[in-house]
């Protein structure tokens, strides 16, 4: 994302391919070792699922279709700000941009999440 993520955008497809994209370079920057590889490997794996699942909700063949796949959306950007939060803690020097990316969770988890209730 142009680094600035707290630039609010409304094309929700842009904003969760800019997130996970900004989750890559994130973890491109932390050391590897047997702490950090598996967080890494949730982080990167959940972050990029939002966004693809958002592309699948986005094409969905039906209503259920649709809710199925945002409420994938809502689970994943939840999961990626707990292993936000725990790279912050393995990783202390990473942790101004560590908030930074779980703010943007956050918001993309509240969104997915408001979807989500709207089409019940």
């Amino acid at each position: 994302m142009p680094n600035d993520l707290s630039s609010k955008r409304f094309d929700l497809e842009e904003r969760t391919a800019k997130f996970g994209e900004s989750i890559i370079k994130f973890c491109q920057k932390i050391p590897r070792s047997p702490l950090n590889d598996p967080l890494i490997n949730q982080l990167v794996k959940c972050a990029t699922s939002a966004g693809a699942n958002y592309c699948e909700a986005d094409d969905a063949e039906s209503k259920v279709d649709f809710r199925h796949k945002i409420g994938i959306c809502k689970k994943e950007s939840h999961e990626a700000k707990h292993f936000i939060r725990m790279i912050a803690v393995a990783i202390p020097e990473l942790k101004d941009e560590a908030r930074e990316l779980w703010n943007e969770a956050k918001e993309l988890n509240l969104i997915f999440n408001s979807i989500y209730k709207k089409v019940s």
